[in-house]
């Protein structure tokens, strides 16, 4: 990696998500308030205004055609005197066309075009490369059709492109009906119609034979258009009708970003706690607020009002998988993608199909990022499908490939699984450029723990993923005691064995654990194990063990009393670090801190392999036997599925745990990783901010 390379660090949230997330004001919104003072007669004033590359970028466009725009960031305030429907800035010379650059922004590009080519003159039209490639095809077709010539110089249907006015006798000139298909992008219609005015008047007709796309992103154009004095009629669902006549200054406020918001409140429901976002509610013009709507269909808390939404963790702590078409809000494709990864069940995330063809192919992307982050994700024709599986989420980084809501929605893992990285999260800046710290906003702050309460780590996760010697380590780095609740079970499970039980005799293996005598403790840094006053140490380790035990964790009598000795322990000596698979979730739901601990199958199983073999001496280790690892590492999988599928206590990762992946992290990177999100949590360590280092 080279030094100069920018890495964002995500903290995961262990405290939940709560507050008044400060969201900044509508991209959407900004960029076509923006267009419609420019084009508008006299002086408009907006407010709320988003500050990013890409209204940065419409704002340059503006001032190419002529407006004049004040900027007052602070206030996020515009203050632009229009051009009043005619173009006032004219080339150096006639041979020389105006230049208009709209950078990376596909909005401005799309809006900008119908506009030149409406006010006359010679224009030239262009991007960065990111946008060079972006098809524009229907566009370019409907300025030919409508009079204007459309000169491509670069790859076919894409920018650069050259325009002009048609000769004033050029019958198309007069043409002011147009079909446009609205399936790639809804953009194109809203380009027409904002354009409407400067023709004299236009009408705009959906091709009813493809199905439209961001259908909302039309009404909100119309909507912006009538705050500025357009006459707009829809005579049908498909139609839309611009009177002849020109924009009006006017004095607009701008909502907050509902795409924003979709992250806001994604945090919440992954991480718990309430966030609210004031200035969107049940009257808003985004189309994207019903990103919450969907969220409540997966079981979060969503409250609403006229003027604000409220998001909180699901009662039940769980968030349940659906299927959505997201055809009209696909801006927020990847922020649900993200969360269906922690969801109980399948997600079935369709009618986006369009988007592979926005910056990235947000759809193969976002599948590929997921499957390196360890979830099951398919990309399909038209969307995606997301098999949920926690235990198999995975640290590692993930790559942006130049789309920022791929950042952001990303990032949203890493609040809640340890050890996500983002790699280039300065592209945020295309349209929310203060997403870190807005989330870092959002991090609940640690509450003072009674003396009365005891401080409880609370360290589950799957068989051999490392769980015992990691959580002892813990203990030992913070100077607390702790208990291996499996080893607890493991006891039982072997004085089972020995007693010749029928481990489905339910009552036979509660009598035993009731009335055994089980001691576990630490002697120069290892555990030792007795039953009944016989050394266990390295029996409750043994093969056979490992292949009964999860029939005695089943046993719901054997939990009830197991769970009641784990919580006498804690209280007899003011807490600790525990660690088993329910120890999150039914033995302790308030610990302090809750960690998911997991790792691959194949490195869990090369893990007890080695462990296997120490305790017999360090012999027959078959921890570099590829087929002895497949086989055990498939006896795992087979365990995680009868231990997360059990009715009692199932294995599962407790709400507010953080997940660490151990796959990649020596035991004492691993250490090092819960003893910081414990110091965070107890509010003795400040957390590292989720924003960019150099060369990490």
């Amino acid at each position: 990696m080279s030094a100069g390379r920018v890495i964002g660090v995500i903290d995961p949230f262990t405290n939940g998500a709560s507050g008044t997330a400060l969201l900044p004001g509508s991209k959407s919104i900004t960029n076509r308030a923006v267009l419609c003072a420019a084009l508008a007669t006299g002086r408009s004033t907006l407010d709320g205004v988003l500050f990013a590359d890409d209204t940065d970028a419409m704002i340059e466009a503006v001032t190419a055609l002529g407006a004049v725009v004040r900027v007052n960031r602070g206030k996020r305030r515009l203050v632009i005197d229009g051009i009043g429907g005619a173009q006032s800035r004219f080339p150096s010379s006639p041979d020389e066309p105006v230049m208009v650059h709209a950078r990376s922004s596909g909005t401005t590009a799309r809006f900008i075009l119908p506009v030149v080519a409406a006010l006359g003159g010679r224009w030239l039209l262009d991007g960065d490369p990111q946008l060079r490639a972006r098809p524009q095809d229907d566009l370019l077709a409907a300025q030919r059709s409508l009079g204007a010539r459309v000169h491509e110089l670069g790859e076919h249907g894409c920018l650069p492109v050259q325009v002009s006015s048609a000769p004033a006798d050029d019958d198309a000139a007069v043409l002011r009906h147009i079909r446009i298909r609205a399936d790639a992008s809804s953009q194109y219609a809203s380009g027409l119609l904002l354009a409407g005015p400067l023709r004299g008047g236009i009408h705009v007709e959906i091709d009813s034979e493809f199905d439209a796309v961001s259908r909302p992103y039309i009404d909100m154009t119309v909507a912006v258009m009538e705050a500025f004095g357009a006459i707009v009629t829809v005579p049908s669902a498909d139609r839309f009708v611009v009177t002849e006549g020109h924009y009006r200054a006017a004095d607009y406020v701008i909502e907050p970003d509902a795409s924003a918001a979709s992250y806001v409140w994604a945090a919440a429901a992954l991480c718990g706690g309430e966030v609210r976002v004031e200035g969107l509610g049940s009257h808003s013009i985004q189309g994207d607020v019903r990103f919450a709507e969907v969220l409540g269909e997966m079981g979060a808390d969503v409250t609403v009002s006229d003027d604000a939404i409220a998001v909180g963790r699901p009662p039940s702590g769980a968030l349940q998988a659906g299927s959505f078409d997201l055809r009209d809000f696909s801006d927020t494709a990847q922020t649900l993608a993200a969360v269906a990864a922690f969801a109980e069940g399948t997600t079935s995330i369709g009618g986006i199909g369009f988007i592979r063809r926005k910056e990235t192919d947000r759809i193969g992307n976002t599948a590929t990022e997921l499957v390196k982050r360890g979830v099951d994700a398919v990309a399909e024709h038209d969307g995606i499908t997301i098999h949920a599986n926690p235990f198999g989420l995975r640290a590692g980084l993930v790559d942006c490939h130049g789309d920022h809501r791929m950042a952001m929605a990303m990032s949203l893992m890493g609040l809640r699984v340890a050890g996500i990285d983002i790699d280039d999260p300065d592209c945020v800046a295309k349209t929310f450029p203060d997403f870190f710290d807005v989330i870092e906003a959002l991090r609940g702050s640690p509450e003072p723990v009674p003396e009365s309460q005891v401080t409880v780590i609370a360290i589950d996760g799957p068989a051999a993923s490392g769980k015992s010697s990691v959580a002892r380590a813990v203990a030992g780095e913070l100077e607390m005691d702790y208990l291996d609740t499996g080893a607890m079970y493991r006891a039982v499970a072997w004085a089972a064995l020995q007693a010749g039980v029928d481990l489905a005799d339910l009552t036979a293996v509660a009598s035993i654990a009731r009335n055994a005598d089980i001691q576990i403790s630490t002697v120069s840094d290892a555990q030792r194990v007795t039953v009944d006053g016989a050394d266990a140490t390295a029996a409750i380790r043994s093969a056979e063990v490992d292949r009964n035990v999860s029939v005695v964790a089943a046993n719901p009598q054997v939990r009830w009393v197991l769970t009641r000795r784990q919580r006498d322990w804690a209280s007899l000596v003011g807490g600790g670090v525990m660690e088993g698979r329910d120890i999150g979730s039914v033995v302790f739901p308030d610990a302090l801190l809750k960690v998911f601990l997991t790792a691959a199958p194949a490195e869990r199983a090369r893990r007890r392999l080695a462990q296997q073999a120490d305790s017999a001496g360090g012999v027959d280790d078959a921890s570099h036997d590829d087929g002895a690892v497949a086989a055990l590492a498939a006896e795992l999988s087979e365990r995680d599925r009868l231990d997360s599928g059990r009715a009692d206590s199932p294995l599962q990762v407790a709400p507010r745990a953080v997940i660490v992946d151990t796959s990649e992290l020596s035991q004492h990177e691993a250490v090092a990783t819960i003893a910081e999100l414990y110091r965070r949590t107890a509010g003795l360590q400040a957390p590292i901010r989720p924003s960019s280092v150099q060369g990490r």
